[in-house]
Order: structure tokens, then C-alpha cells, then sequence
């Protein structure tokens, strides 16, 4: 049973609230989890304490079971000191000119 440490919604139609929860990998987004172990208010403000709360215990605990947290939790979880920051690679920027354009750029200007 593979364990995501994940987001699911809560809330009201353009008023979202998100509970931090631990699930199955399978289980659906909103659908049943094992344990609540912490919120996500995004229409607060970022620097709002109440924003993102955590149960850094319990997180631990997860963890060391072998859950694995998705991306967004895993960068408030950095952001909190309760597990490392996540490093992203180098994103492709899709408007960049394809290949043989660049080429023939740098042909014009050299």
C-alpha cells in the first residue's frame, strides 16, 4: 500500500480550503484517508500564520512509515523546517525558439 502525505479539498465553491492528510495512493483526492494531519488556507495571506498548519510529530511519524508527500506539501513541510526543501530542475521554457531556429539566429548574428 503505497502512502501519500497529500492535499484534499474542503470548502466552498471559490473558497478553497485544503486539509493535509495521509492516504492511500489509490484513494481518491477527497475521498477516505488515514489521518488529518494538518490545513492549508490559501485565501489568507502568505505571510498569515494560520496559512499553512502542521502536526510536525505526526508528519515524522508518516514519513518514517514510508509515505511520501506530493510536491506542494513537500515545499510547506521545507518551509516549516519539519522535512527538507524539495529542488526542482531547470523547467523548459515551451515559447523558446525551437532548435533550427536558434541555429539559424546565432548564424545571423556570427
Amino acid at each position: 500500500m503505497g502512502l501519500k502525505i497529500r492535499l484534499a479539498r474542503a470548502g466552498a465553491k471559490k473558497r478553497p480550503y485544503y486539509h493535509i492528510v495521509v492516504a492511500d495512493s489509490r484513494s481518491p483526492r477527497d475521498g477516505r484517508f488515514i489521518e488529518k494531519l494538518g490545513s492549508y488556507n490559501p485565501m489568507l495571506p502568505a505571510e498569515h500564520d494560520d496559512r499553512v498548519r502542521l502536526q510536525p510529530e505526526r508528519i515524522q511519524h508518516w514519513l518514517s512509515q514510508g509515505a511520501l508527500a506530493t510536491d506542494r506539501v513537500a515545499k510547506f513541510l521545507g518551509q516549516k523546517g519539519v522535512g527538507p526543501m524539495p529542488s526542482w530542475g531547470e523547467q523548459p521554457i515551451k515559447s523558446a525558439p525551437k532548435k533550427k531556429a536558434q541555429e539559424r539566429a546565432k548564424a545571423a548574428a556570427g
